[in-house]
């Protein structure tokens, strides 16, 4: 009788320990599969903004299809592990735009208008650096070939560096336009710093130094006057100050 019953609860402990480990693995595999879910949630909330930032951005029709892939991808993810009609709908207008959009050559580019006010600017500038990393992601993970994600970085390197020269100046000009010739400068050598780190010296990068150059030339002519007038008025007021000194005294 004895025995029957610790081999009882032998067997029941044993069954104990089996039911927990069953459930600790359900657990897990939940808890991964929740994590994984919010994961691809957050890609597709994450790219869903990015392209909404390129609506008023000069970049190419391929750069938007690789979004709208990055997108169609997260959302399989999110199909296999919670399916509803809705993402899969999703799925499939992710993938027409992906593939009507990477059928173009890139060449597609509008011209860049630097936005208005500095708030925009930083959003523009934060706008194109996730682009540059989410290319790069997606290059990683096979998604976009080589030769595409060269070219593609390129005109993305380039838009950076427009948004930071025209930036600087539109400084430099604010600051010229108010005598402030000191500021103006450090504004325009900084810009033409930047363009002659460019290795591709295009039309742009060409254009923007002969009128830095020209500007800065001009600040210069202009900061001698200014010395040479400080220099004479300073003169001026020493030899009133020695006319003063050996003026004949008046007598009274």
């Amino acid at each position: 009788m004895y025995v029957i019953i610790i081999i009882l609860i032998v067997v029941l402990l044993i069954a104990a320990i089996f039911i927990n480990a069953i459930q600790q693995h359900r657990q897990k595999q939940e808890a991964e599969r929740r994590a994984e879910l919010a994961k691809q949630k957050t890609i597709v909330d994450e790219t869903e903004n990015v392209l909404s930032a390129c609506t008023n951005m000069p970049v190419s029709s391929r750069i938007i299809g690789i979004l709208h892939n990055r997108m169609a991808n997260a959302l399989k993810a999110i199909d296999s592990i919670a399916p509803t009609r809705d993402v899969k709908q999703r799925i499939e207008s992710s993938k027409q735009a992906a593939d009507a959009s990477l059928q173009t050559d890139g060449s597609d580019n509008v011209d860049f208008v630097l936005p208005d006010n500095d708030k925009t600017i930083i959003q523009y500038i934060q706008a194109v650096k996730k682009l540059r990393i989410l290319l790069r992601s997606e290059h990683s993970k096979g998604q976009v070939g080589s030769k595409l994600f060269s070219e593609e970085d390129k005109q993305l390197e380039r838009l950076q560096v427009k948004v930071n020269v025209e930036t600087l100046i539109k400084r430099g000009r604010t600051a010229q336009s108010t005598n402030m010739l000191g500021s103006a400068r450090q504004y325009f050598e900084k810009a033409k710093i930047a363009l002659e780190n460019q290795t591709n010296h295009d039309e742009y990068v060409s254009s923007k130094l002969a009128t830095l150059n020209a500007w800065l030339n001009e600040i210069q002519s202009d900061l001698k006057s200014v010395n040479e007038k400080d220099r004479a008025r300073k003169q001026e007021e020493e030899r009133d100050e020695l006319d003063e000194l050996f003026a004949p005294k008046k007598k009274w």
